[in-house]
């Protein structure tokens, strides 16, 4: 059996980093990792083919050559995927398909051939043996949620992981909270379920004997979602293979805000070489975080939790929204001098959108107000419901936010307010090498002589070596990213 895995095309969003990747010479910011993952479930005996359209086109002859083609997308990818769907039925070759995408909205995509929908451990075997015996059925869906300390590693001999940012594993499936606009309790359930420490430090080994070097993001929603574990296993295990290896990796997640109230946790991390942590801090409002069921960031100093994490040696980055019922014209302030005063250089403002599978899409549902099927991107200035706030007044708010945070003097700013007091670990330190310099290079290039805002970038960089020689390479990192923000944003 010959299989074509593809992956469908990322828009270019605020996460593509597309407009930052040309400085560091890489095609894509993550590869593919459910797609990866899925590889390695599949008969031993059967051949494989990866094409991540992020990297290159996807030829007709590789279609051709192919049993079967399956794709695996979250909603952001639809436009694309229906793209490689068009294309698959014109050369009569099948189709299967499974992910978020497929998984919120199957009756969207009722032309794919087979559809093995929710957790693959669970539904995959299921269409695997009913093709062999011939009988194969269109919908492969189950309520329950699977065992992810069954799950293989990811197969990376199917990319190139020179073309990468960086590379991606998953330690935890779930979230203990549930925020009415978030469908990840909806797919992946509220019970944290974890992988074993041994499968984390195999997986670990087998994308350093790819030769990738650099930042390992683990993409759990909530990588704290198990304290216990964390602090006297997981943590411990990476810290002594990152020395054993001689600190190849740093590594970035995603947790929610408690994490400030745990030092030994932060610290642990820190001393395990994780240097980022994404928040979900969405505003400043505290009846509007009632409003979405974001319980866990009322009645907190949310300033003050930001900065004990960023004191512990790990940058903060963070989400933030507006169009919540009760936002009013004062939040568009709000936002901005909340994300100015707390240094969260990169702070992805999006507006309120409701996913399929979400309690608050059923809630407007029940109201009239929906529009539109989600298409995953929150910050292409689109809604797919009709607000309480005036729309106009709402979009100019939000365009006034993301004009203000990312205008070149104001992001420089915030980021050396960061940049001052901030102290990583020397495991997380930016490391200088060839990769570092080019990009150097060309941020010269491209943000100290040919950008508009090229008199900030050399007030910046002469700050650095003033101020934070130390963090230069950094300093250098983040006006990257500022220059693909500007861009994402449309700002000038």
């Amino acid at each position: 059996m010959k299989i074509l895995l593809v992956s469908p095309a990322y828009p270019d969003t605020y996460w593509s980093f597309r407009h930052a990747l040309k400085f560091v010479s890489k095609k894509a910011a993550s590869p593919p990792l459910g797609l990866l993952t899925i590889a390695s479930m599949l008969p031993a005996s059967w051949e494989r083919k990866l094409v991540d359209l992020n990297i290159r086109t996807l030829k007709d002859s590789e279609i051709r050559w192919a049993d079967y083609v399956f794709i695996g997308a979250m909603s952001v990818q639809s436009a694309s995927a229906r793209q490689v769907l068009e294309k698959c039925k014109q050369l009569n070759t099948k189709m299967v398909a499974g992910g978020p995408l497929f998984t919120a909205d199957p009756d969207s995509w009722s032309d794919i051939d087979y559809l093995v929908l929710n957790e693959a451990e669970i539904t995959l075997p299921l269409f695997l043996d009913d093709l062999e015996s011939g009988r194969p059925k269109k919908l492969y869906r189950t309520d329950e949620f699977a065992d992810i300390g069954s799950s293989p590693p990811p197969d990376y001999s199917l990319i190139r992981t020179s073309n990468y940012a960086q590379l991606s594993l998953q330690y935890s499936r779930g979230c203990p909270h549930d925020c009415d606009f978030c469908e990840i309790t909806a797919l992946l359930g509220r019970k944290v379920r974890l992988k074993s420490t041994l499968q984390i430090i195999e997986e670990l080994e087998i994308i350093y004997q790819t030769g990738f070097r650099g930042n390992v993001f683990f993409v759990d929603d909530n990588f704290i979602g198990n304290r216990k574990r964390l602090k006297q296993e997981l943590l411990p295990a990476i810290t002594a293979w990152n020395r054993a290896h001689k600190n190849p990796y740093t590594y970035t997640t995603e947790a929610s805000i408690d994490l400030s109230d745990d030092a030994e946790l932060m610290s642990a991390m820190a001393l395990a070489s994780f240097e980022k942590v994404f928040v979900g801090i969405e505003t400043p409002d505290e009846v509007c975080l009632k409003e979405c069921n974001k319980r866990l960031n009322v009645e907190r100093n949310l300033l003050e939790s930001v900065g004990l994490i960023q004191s512990a040696g790990i940058e903060v980055t963070a989400g933030f929204i507006v169009g919540f019922d009760n936002d009013t014209p004062t939040i568009f302030q709000r936002q901005i001098d909340f994300i100015q005063q707390s240094g969260i250089i990169t702070a992805m403002v999006g507006l309120l959108n409701a996913p399929s599978r979400t309690r608050l899409y059923k809630r407007l549902k029940e109201e009239g107000r929906i529009l539109w099927t989600h298409e995953g991107d929150n910050t292409n200035y689109s809604m797919n419901f009709i607000p309480r706030m005036n729309k106009e007044v709402l979009l100019e708010g939000y365009q006034k936010i993301v004009g203000s945070i990312y205008s070149s003097k104001a992001y420089n700013e915030r980021l050396k307010s960061f940049l001052k007091n901030f102290k990583p670990r020397v495991a997380s330190r930016k490391r200088i090498n060839m990769e570092n310099i080019i990009a150097l290079l060309r941020s010269v290039l491209y943000l100290g002589i040919l950008d508009k805002s090229r008199k900030d970038y050399w007030k910046l960089v002469f700050w650095s070596l003033g101020k934070r020689p130390d963090l230069l390479p950094l300093a250098v990192t983040y006006s990257i990213y500022g220059y693909h923000f500007r861009k994402v944003y449309r700002i000038n």
